[in-house]
């Protein structure tokens, strides 16, 4: 199995079975960016380099003019992310994009966010079976620190997703959302 056949599956949201080969590219896929985030986190580099070692990563072409990172960083493959431009991540987040993320132009992500993509199978016996289902954040999108968006959620542009606050369904543009399960709470106003 190739990386864009196994895309291909994340995008038509299918099981991935223990065991199967999407499974074994999935580990393969986890060795290597373990392997790129310890280079990484482990010493002080330049925004020149974080965007070097991002674009290894994800194996888009990212520049310190349209993509800022406070590391450290953490995923579990990199390749299945696209970023917009002029998008921040601050430090301490955790990207489970296996199942697919987009992250918009202009969005800001704050300390320590987590955002995933896979939920394991309810039934013990297939437990170890993974649902894909991609995270989608629209352009100028703010998630606050410690927040959580979990599979399957698009948060529309310009919205605001509070610190600590769990995201478990779509969140309209424009909206602020927050709370455990987030839930809306207010409007963002635009100033002239």
């Amino acid at each position: 199995m190739t990386l864009e056949e196994l895309k291909e599956m994340m995008e038509r949201r299918e099981t991935v079975r223990t065991g199967s080969e999407a499974f074994v590219l999935f580990h393969e896929m986890s060795q290597r960016a373990l392997k790129i985030t310890c280079e990484l986190n482990g010493a002080y580099h330049t925004p020149e380099e974080v965007c070097a070692l991002m674009s290894e990563l994800t194996g888009q072409e990212l520049t310190p003019e349209n993509f800022g990172m406070f590391p450290p960083f953490y995923t579990d493959c990199g390749r299945n992310t696209r970023f917009g431009k002029n998008v921040f991540i601050n430090s301490g987040c955790r990207f489970q994009d296996q199942g697919g993320l987009i992250i918009g132009d202009g969005a800001l992500i704050g300390h320590n966010v987590v955002l995933a993509t896979l939920n394991h199978d309810k039934d013990p016996a297939h437990r170890g079976d993974l649902h894909p289902a991609p995270v989608v954040l629209g352009k100028n999108v703010w998630i606050g620190a410690n927040a959580t968006v979990l599979p399957g959620v698009t948060v529309g542009d310009g919205a605001i997703i509070a610190a600590g606050a769990v995201v478990t369904k779509d969140v309209p543009a424009n909206t602020i959302a927050g709370g455990v399960p987030a839930r809306i709470l207010g409007k963002v106003e635009e100033r002239s």
